[in-house]
């Protein structure tokens, strides 16, 4: 048996489903019963709890072959690094007090780096923490999520434009849609501790922003141009959308660090394309 963290998110579902279709016992962690409804109708057990409390976490492990492990997104944390660490190292007590043998940590690209990288930071404690576990660790250091740029539907339609604060529009860069994540995590839960270590995963090839809005355009059927804006507006910008200052403001360090090169793949483990294209994820939260 498995059990999934995050099984109502754009990940942990696709890990639960993809275990059940391979006929695993699945046991999925969510707040609420509705919302893993769909994958408790096709035989998932559902756990309700909080990911934040050591015990819950530890019954949620009880009995696992192997679980996934991520750090649900918070976009309203006053402080978004100290809650991830705290999250953590609930993780790991829990772990070492059921004697999890494995463990899969959605981690992501520039993980390797102790600072300087907004909430990749977040990841790279849970990595070195997991790390010291009774439970073998496969860390998935995932690129930059293609559905991020779903984030900017509104001007893609609107206006025709999508937005690049700090610039870089030209450059391509890994990134990976979060089916591919899914599905490569479900099958590292599925080869056990002897698959354990680090994937770096991308998509099928490295795109730029202007790629997707060539892309975008043919979608929306209107000219879309990748348009680079001053860094200085990032926080700004976000924080209108009903983001904190602190994520935010981490946000746009992640922005900097993509911008200078600091974050990007190491060949520090195994390498994995994934299948999905930029122009899928696009079209279908596009068209």
């Amino acid at each position: 048996m498995f059990t999934v963290f995050g099984a109502s998110g754009n990940t942990g579902s696709v890990v639960a489903e993809s275990l059940l279709a391979q006929g695993e016992k699945v046991r999925v962690v969510a707040r609420s019963r509705d919302k893993v409804a769909a994958l408790a109708a096709r035989g998932a057990e559902v756990f309700v709890g909080d990911v934040l409390d050591a015990a819950s976490v530890a019954s949620a492990l009880r009995g696992a072959a192997g679980a996934y492990l991520l750090m649900p997104p918070d976009a309203q944390s006053s402080d978004l690094l100290a809650r991830n660490r705290k999250l953590a190292e609930v993780y790991a007590r829990a772990i070492d007090e059921v004697g999890l043998p494995h463990a899969v940590l959605l981690s992501s690209i520039g993980a390797e780096l102790p600072a300087g990288t907004g909430p990749i930071v977040s990841v790279h404690v849970a990595e070195q923490l997991l790390g010291k576990t009774r439970a073998k660790l496969t860390a998935v250091r995932a690129a930059y999520f293609m559905e991020n740029l779903l984030g900017y539907a509104h001007p893609i339609k609107a206006d025709g434009v999508l937005p690049v604060f700090g610039g870089g529009e030209s450059y391509p860069f890994p990134m990976v849609a979060t089916r591919d994540i899914g599905e490569v995590a479900a099958g590292a839960l599925r080869a056990g501790a002897s698959g354990a270590g680090v994937i770096e995963l991308s998509g099928p090839a490295e795109v730029s922003f202007e790629d997707a809005a060539r892309e975008a355009s043919a979608i929306v059927g209107r000219p879309v141009k990748a348009t680079a804006l001053p860094i200085d507006g990032m926080v700004p910008a976000l924080t209108g959308l009903g983001f904190s200052a602190n994520v935010a403001g981490l946000y746009r360090e992640m922005t900097e660090a993509f911008g200078r090169g600091a974050v990007r793949f190491q060949g520090a483990g195994r390498s994995v394309r994934g299948k999905v294209t930029l122009a899928e994820v696009l079209r279908r939260g596009l068209g």
